[in-house]
């Protein structure tokens, strides 16, 4: 969508929008395209809702986003849209990137050259201490360092390149998480920049982490994993960055060390060994977009057309579906509809609460 000046009106509907059930990132754009606002999208949800399950749907309530935005205006929030000039250009690239963020601080710090840094919340004296080092050195360097305000690793980065930082958080603008931090997630929103997608009020969750995770990687031009066990929310960070096409970094470990063994992992399947600040700093300077660590598939933009609004096409792309993810490419293919008329009817279920999306343009049933 392009660049607008928002009026109250439709910048109210959009965030009323986001949050009315079963409306995430990928519909929520589909809907800004259809119907051009979202004041007309909100119009539309009840009818599209039962062309995809024969339901009543009710948008989220105008009072319940009122107490949204008054809780964003006591904490010292403000709302970003995905059409503002100061959204971050890197973080808008991203797959499913969230249309609407709410922030404290110094939105310049997302234009600069960003790298995040992530790691274990258990990490070793020795890899907290070298985190913080690394943070430091790569602030002085230019570069902004984005972590997710975590135990361990993420604190330390933080700390070390304060001010020049960012904290993206799993809860609402206004709940520290974890408590431990509170004091360093004010300092950030006093002197850095803290971002969080969830709605103020809202307490962090265990599917609220990798959503997090997801900002922490589009924000940056790479990724460095400093410590971490094989099966951990860095290592999530880490991929999410490389589908993106981000550079993708770690720091190896002794192999008899089990925290170091994600870190091993990472660069066993290509991951950039990294041992100085210097190799960061060499690594993202000369940094030209082309990925280096995995292929992501990518499902173009569609538009839709009369005819893929009037349709019956819903039955016939939920017969090709089920619970196993598949490439929206491939139900086109198969159905013989437009692109369109496949994505409108995508949409419909997943407004009526029967399609769940995933990782690389793949859906499938609930």
């Amino acid at each position: 969508m392009n660049e607008t000046k928002l009026t109250q009106d439709e910048a109210f509907a959009r965030i009323r929008l986001l949050r009315s059930a079963n409306i995430g990132p990928v519909s929520y754009a589909q809907l800004l395209r259809r119907f051009g606002t979202a004041i007309e999208a909100l119009e539309a949800l009840p009818d599209l809702a039962a062309r995809g399950a024969k339901r009543n749907y009710t948008p989220a309530a105008r009072n319940r986003i009122e107490s949204e935005i008054a809780a964003a205006r006591k904490a010292g929030a403000r709302y970003v849209f995905h059409d503002m000039p100061e959204y971050p250009a890197l973080l808008a690239q991203m797959d499913s990137a969230p249309p609407i963020i709410t922030v404290r601080g110094d939105m310049a710090l997302a234009s600069k050259p960003c790298v995040a840094m992530v790691g274990a919340r258990n990490a070793s004296a020795a890899a907290v201490k070298l985190a913080r080092d690394f943070a430091r050195a790569l602030g002085e360097g230019g570069f902004t360092v984005v972590s997710g305000l975590a135990r361990g690793i993420d604190g330390a980065c933080h700390e070390g390149s304060m001010p020049h930082t960012i904290g993206v958080i799993a809860s609402g603008i206004d709940i520290a998480y974890p408590p431990q931090h509170t004091k360093l997630q004010e300092q950030i929103a006093n002197d850095a920049l803290l971002i969080a997608e969830e709605a103020p009020g809202t307490e962090p969750r265990g599917q609220h982490f990798p959503k997090r995770n997801r900002i922490i990687a589009g924000l940056a031009m790479g990724t460095l994993v400093v410590e971490a066990a094989p099966k951990s929310g860095s290592l999530i960070t880490a991929r999410l960055a490389g589908e993106a096409g981000r550079e993708v970094m770690a720091i190896p470990g002794s192999p008899l060390e089990a925290r170091s063994h994600g870190c091993n992992h990472l660069i066993r399947e290509g991951a950039m060994l990294v041992q100085e600040p210097d190799d960061v700093i060499e690594l993202l300077s000369g940094f030209d977009g082309v990925p280096r660590s995995s292929f992501r598939e990518t499902t173009s933009a569609c538009d839709y057309s009369t005819e893929d609004m009037t349709g019956a096409e819903s039955a016939d792309v939920e017969s090709l579906l089920t619970n196993a993810p598949v490439s929206v490419d491939e139900l086109i293919r198969q159905s013989c509809e437009s692109a369109g008329a496949v994505q409108m009817a995508l949409l419909e279920l997943e407004i009526a609460g029967r399609l769940v999306r995933h990782a690389a343009g793949r859906v499938s049933l609930c």
